[in-house]
């Protein structure tokens, strides 16, 4: 299992919580038990089959799009943090 931790803009689709647990052998199967489970946040991290654009994950300090992606190996007990882009300001 992976912990998988869930910004304030994200956490009303999970009940409010700041983490959940997740298990998959990679990102994208970890990101899928999560969905699966909470529908919602579909459409807020997946677009085409992939990562949407503007949602960022971090596996081990590294954004996972220098990685493998969705691809990349998730070990038992890593921590996932999803960060979406902010925008705004003047």
């Amino acid at each position: 299992m992976a912990v998988v931790r869930i910004p304030p803009t994200l956490r009303a689709e999970v009940g409010g919580v700041r983490e959940l647990e997740a298990s998959g052998e990679t990102v994208g199967d970890v990101l899928d038990d999560l969905v699966d489970r909470y529908p919602p946040l579909r459409e807020q991290l997946l677009r085409d089959g992939g990562l949407a654009s503007f949602v960022n994950v971090f596996l081990g300090g590294e954004d996972v799009r220098t990685l493998e992606g969705l691809e990349t190996e998730v070990r038992d007990g890593a921590t996932l943090i999803l960060l979406p882009a902010m925008a705004g300001g003047s």
